[in-house]
């Protein structure tokens, strides 16, 4: 620790007497200064003990030791040493009455003390200070490698935590708490999530302190060498931390950002053989796609699976993307911390970063192969990764009802599938994209399309175009007022070609609604007895809402 004036006033060979202020000798010293000046304070920092004899002031006026002291506690010196035996033989009474009303430190300095003795006492002890700080902070570093490769940013946060006195806590990409040292920090950790979401908005690196509760002073860093944090460090003290310290948390960063980076090469390499895999298993050969998957994703392939297929939707019309609620679901922001920070990365990164992290929490394996404006994911049937992404698809859709977010993305879910039938998977992933596509939802599963009817997809602008076209004309006659051909078709068709009940339904006579069919025909150039062309009447009819 740095020297203090109880430490001087200790110091066998300086011989300091207190005469003021002893209930102040534990503040630590930062320099010891000699002036004479009358006003010294414009050449202060703050944290020096000023040595003086006197030599320009008036020590025995009381009003005057009072605004000369009151000056010096003003600019944050500690304490006062006068030597005596120079200008006075005692330390004059003016100045004592006066460091006591101020609560200023006053220590008598003995003739036979130089002022160079004090000064070289304080510097000697601030240099073995610097020196035990730097030891220490090598001794840390040390074993904070130690651990980071023993045992991982779990070992690490625990040394770290030890060497702050404090916790430390450790979040990934999507601002979610991964580990944190002791354990009981987890809970200080969670009610940080909004500002470490705030710092991840800043390039890297990036630092913050705030307030982590009310005995908390809390550091947080930005972990990672790109412009975008790949994790964040929260360190939390019940001061701020000292030289030692801060050296300790220096080599955690440093260490971190080594795992980060070396961990982001990894992922590359994993990301490359995602891909082989998906291709083998899209060409047919489940085999080889096992073999390549090895340990990688070789449970992912045991287990029954969902393809998924995301593409980024259209920008909106003014080419600005539009701001993201927090407000539309806060109950995600702990595990979609991203999802809550709109457009501070792309649409498909934001997806792949949720699902990653929900599978590295859960243990388990997800693909995540990106494929220029499409990402194609393999995720455990009913798992986290799974349900982070339909999570993540339930807040753009909430934001996108409350008006705050554009069309951001759209997915498809496949039906459970296996590796033998993964080409059958990834046609179904893109049938549901197509269809959450055509009815503006964020998500789709293959389920809901075949458990639905074929009628929502009529919904379709070209399809409604055509069903337009196709009846233009019969409604055109319909207008002159000579009759009622399109209703007399609808009734019709729904009766299945059965004169006498599709005659009753409209109330005319069957010799009527035969004449009508005729005009139909004649009027559309088609023959009503083909079967494709009553398909697609009443398809028309549908489409149009007739």
């Amino acid at each position: 620790m740095p020297p203090t004036l109880a430490s001087l006033v200790h110091h066998s060979s300086l011989k300091l007497t207190v005469r003021a202020g002893e209930g102040h000798l534990d503040t630590a010293v930062r320099w010891a200064h000699v002036s004479e000046l009358a006003d010294p304070v414009p050449y202060m920092e703050g944290g020096e003990l000023l040595l003086i004899t006197a030599l320009k002031l008036d020590a025995d006026d009381p009003e005057a030791m009072r605004r000369y002291v009151k000056r010096l506690t003003g600019a944050g010196v500690v304490g006062l040493g006068f030597a005596v035996g120079v200008n006075y033989d005692a330390v004059p009474d003016p100045l004592v009455r006066a460091a006591e009303e101020e609560g200023l430190p006053l220590l008598e300095v003995p003739p036979r003390t130089p002022f160079i003795a004090i000064s070289k006492a304080v510097s000697a002890a601030i240099a073995a200070d610097q020196y035990r700080a730097v030891t220490t902070g090598f001794a840390a570093q040390r074993e904070l490698t130690k651990q980071a490769l023993s045992e991982g940013p779990e070992g690490l946060l625990a040394v770290l935590a030890g060497q702050v006195n404090g916790w430390a806590a450790l979040y990934d990409a999507s601002g979610a708490v991964v580990a944190t040292a002791p354990e009981w920090a987890g809970r200080r950790a969670a009610r940080l999530t909004a500002d470490v979401e705030r710092l991840r908005e800043r390039p890297a690196p990036a630092s913050a302190v705030v307030a982590g509760g009310t005995d908390d002073r809390v550091e947080l860093h930005s972990i990672g060498t790109g412009r975008r944090a790949r994790a964040a460090l929260a360190v939390g003290t019940a001061a701020a931390l000292g030289t030692a310290e801060r050296y300790a948390l220096h080599s955690a960063i440093a260490l971190l950002t080594l795992v980060t980076e070396r961990s982001r090469a990894l992922y590359a390499a994993e990301q490359r053989i995602g891909a082989a895999v998906l291709r083998m298993l899209l060409a047919g050969e489940p085999d080889h796609a096992r073999a390549v998957a090895g340990d990688l994703y070789g449970a992912l392939l045991d287990a029954p699976f969902r393809m998924v297929a995301a593409e980024a939707a259209a920008p909106p019309p003014n080419g600005v993307a539009a701001p993201t609620g927090a407000s539309a679901a806060p109950g995600r922001a702990s595990l979609l911390g991203e999802a809550m920070t709109g457009a501070s990365g792309d649409p498909l990164s934001v997806l792949a970063d949720v699902v990653e992290s929900a599978a590295a929490r859960a243990g388990e394996a997800v693909l995540v192969v990106p494929d220029g404006a499409r990402t194609v994911l393999l995720v455990v049937d009913g798992g986290a990764a799974a349900e982070a992404c339909v999570q993540y698809a339930e807040v753009l859709e909430a934001t996108r009802a409350d008006g705050s977010a554009a069309d951001e993305l759209v997915i498809g879910f496949s039906a459970p599938s296996g590796p033998i039938a993964a080409v059958s998977a990834f046609k179904q992933a893109e049938q549901a994209l197509s269809v959450a596509r055509r009815r503006g939802r964020v998500l789709v599963e293959h389920e809901d399309v075949v458990a639905g009817s074929v009628l929502p997809l009529l919904a379709d602008d070209a399809v409604r175009a055509f069903a337009d076209g196709l009846l233009r004309a019969l409604r055109d006659h319909d207008a002159t007022g000579r009759g009622d051909l399109v209703a007399s078709l609808r009734a019709w068709l729904s009766r299945h070609g059965q004169w006498d009940a599709a005659a009753a339904d409209l109330g005319v006579h069957r010799h009527t609604l035969r004449y009508r069919m005729r005009r139909v025909e004649e009027i559309l150039g088609r023959s009503l007895d083909d079967p494709d062309v009553r398909m697609e009447l009443w398809l028309a009819l549908k489409a149009t809402g007739v």
